[in-house]
């Protein structure tokens, strides 16, 4: 499938090369500035399977005198392109004869140059074609076979069919030979579609450039996908919606010092497939979970998730950090990713709200004989001096859980009110320090609200057109199913039964956030077919104090390598296409 546009899209980047057209161009000039120079000639050559489909060749008159420079190297003369076409009136043929092929060219850049700048000046769409350049294909594949890459020189050791010239055709013709070789040597290194040729410039001089051949058997489809070391030790665990794509992209040329050492370690891919991605998201999750590969960052940390803890079971309830809930009555905030984090929202909360902070068993008689510190300052109660009224406190510790649940505003309107108090002080690194603070809390307030919509909701049956469906029970992923494919009873290979929800263990809340953050994402594309329970929310939403710059990563995102970045054959009359 092609876009409107003619570009190709990307599930056409996934093409065996035998199917892909090439259209091989080359262009003489008057210069080397495409803004100040302009066409002499004009050759091309569409290719596929190997075949010639066809070649274009035409003089261009370019409206200008030619240097005798290029009349030297050429052989085009002024008297040559006099009665030759203007390139405005070329361009419609040409662009007739390219259509939606892949552009090849000897230094393509130069020459797809050149035609844009033709492109613009006739008030015409620029070209939006995928490009190929054999110069950086022959350096990455036979530059220590040769003294250097230019044409002429590739032409003569390479022994190809046709000799460069500095005419369009025959150096369009050497280059289509040219072409189809480094094509030959590029099989050895795995390359069997667009998407691998693409990527092939960067890739072929990676250090590990040898051990592309363990990508051969990647599919182009969502999965997981596992670098396994020499003991088959899991090293690294990943998803992709093109598996094929993303592990080659580790061999594309990232210098950071992780990739390097990974690739050296990997003596194994493994992979498993899935029918979406979410599906993928959450086996990635799981996997990473049980193995806690040490090059994984994120989501392997889940053991040191702690939570917020307010006390019930209490006449004078605190605050308290813990590493895990228990079934006692008490109101848990969490799971928070850091102790640090954590402690941001017990400080914000201590903000809002005048809890007591001293940690001590509150008795019938006080256990101190003047008030606590803080309580001194008047930013807290101190009912272990004596003095506090349980109600009063009751009062407080209410406010404290309706702003944890239902009402977020009774905790974050007073910070935002003391955060702008301070401002218009200009006290700033107190501000910045209320800001982080309330952000913490209200960071928190949302992940939590996510967690529990998911849980709410029950058993949910969710359809993504053209993609199949899915089905969470309590917010987790209990089986998935391609398009076409009926939502059968799970097999328990991958998923297995999810079994009874605890309250909010630490050890699910990488997958529920995964889950969630998939559903933000797809909101637009999903389709609800069956909800046990309820997928909404009344409340009111929680503003974010994030400062504007800032980008905060949710939990579940996995900073991993991203894939970086991708001349010259029988004259014939002006414009006719031989086929």
């Amino acid at each position: 499938m092609r876009g409107a546009s003619g570009q190709l899209t990307l599930d056409d980047l996934g093409t065996p090369l035998a199917q892909v057209t090439f259209c091989v161009i080359d262009l003489e000039t008057t210069g080397g500035s495409p803004t100040e120079c302009a066409i002499t000639e004009v050759g091309a050559v569409k290719l596929r399977g190997g075949e010639c489909l066809g070649t274009f060749q035409t003089l261009v008159n370019p409206g200008c005198a030619i240097p005798p420079e290029i009349t030297v190297l050429t052989g085009i003369t002024h008297a040559m392109v006099l009665p030759a076409p203007r390139i405005e009136t070329v361009l419609p043929a040409l662009l007739e004869f390219v259509g939606d092929a892949v552009i090849v060219g000897h230094n393509v850049r130069f020459d797809v140059s050149f035609l844009q700048a033709a492109l613009e000046r006739d008030e015409r769409p620029r070209l939006r074609n995928r490009t190929v350049d054999t110069v950086a294909l022959a350096r990455r594949l036979v530059r220590d076979e040769v003294p250097n890459c230019k044409l002429g020189t590739l032409a003569e050791r390479l022994r190809l069919d046709h000799r460069p010239s500095h005419r369009a055709l025959d150096d369009a013709l050497a280059t289509a030979d040219l072409l189809h070789v480094l094509l030959e040597r590029a099989g050895g290194l795995g390359v069997t579609g667009l998407d691998d040729l693409l990527a092939l410039p960067t890739m072929a001089g990676h250090p590990q450039a040898a051990k592309l051949r363990l990508t051969d058997g990647l599919p182009r489809s969502p999965g997981v996908y596992v670098f396994r070391g020499a003991r088959g030790e899991v090293l690294y665990v990943g998803k992709a919606t093109n598996l094929r794509a993303r592990v080659r992209s580790y061999f594309s040329g990232d210098e950071r010092r992780k990739i390097g050492a990974l690739l050296r370690e990997t003596q194994r891919i493994d992979h498993v497939e899935h029918p979406h991605p979410l599906s993928a998201a959450v086996h990635e999750v799981r996997l990473i979970h049980r193995f806690t590969p040490r090059y994984n960052r994120q989501s392997k940390d889940w053991s040191k998730y702690v939570y917020v803890k307010l006390t019930l079971d209490e006449a004078f309830p605190r605050l308290s950090i813990v590493k895990a809930p228990r079934d006692d009555g008490a109101l848990y905030l969490g799971p928070v990713s850091s102790q640090r984090a954590a402690q941001r929202i017990v400080e914000a909360v201590h903000t809002a709200a005048p809890l007591r902070r001293c940690t001590q068993r509150v008795g019938r008689t006080p256990s101190r004989p003047a008030p606590c510190a803080s309580a001194q300052l008047g930013v807290s109660l101190c009912p272990c001096a004596g003095g506090v009224d349980v109600d009063a406190y009751r009062r407080v510790v209410d406010r404290v859980v309706r702003g944890l649940t239902t009402e977020p505003q009774l905790l974050l309107e007073p910070l935002a009110e003391r955060l702008a108090e301070l401002a218009r002080a200009e006290r700033f690194e107190e501000a910045a320090d209320v800001r982080d603070r309330a952000e913490a809390l209200a960071s928190a307030l949302r992940r939590q609200r996510r967690f529990d919509a998911l849980r709410r909701a029950g058993r949910l049956r969710l359809d993504v057109p053209g993609r199949g469906g899915a089905e969470l029970a309590g917010g987790r992923l209990v089986r998935a199913w391609g398009p076409g494919e009926a939502p059968a009873t799970d097999d328990g290979r991958l998923f297995g039964d999810a079994g009874p929800l605890p309250p909010l263990d630490r050890d699910l809340a990488d997958e529920l956030a995964c889950v969630a953050g998939w559903l933000d994402r797809s909101a637009h594309q999903v389709t609800l077919e069956h909800c046990e329970g309820l997928l909404a929310s009344a409340l009111p939403p929680v503003p974010s104090f994030a400062p504007r710059t800032s980008s905060p990563r949710p939990v579940e995102a996995e900073p991993r390598a991203e894939p970086s970045g991708q001349r010259r054959a029988e004259r014939r009359p002006a414009g006719r296409v031989a086929r």
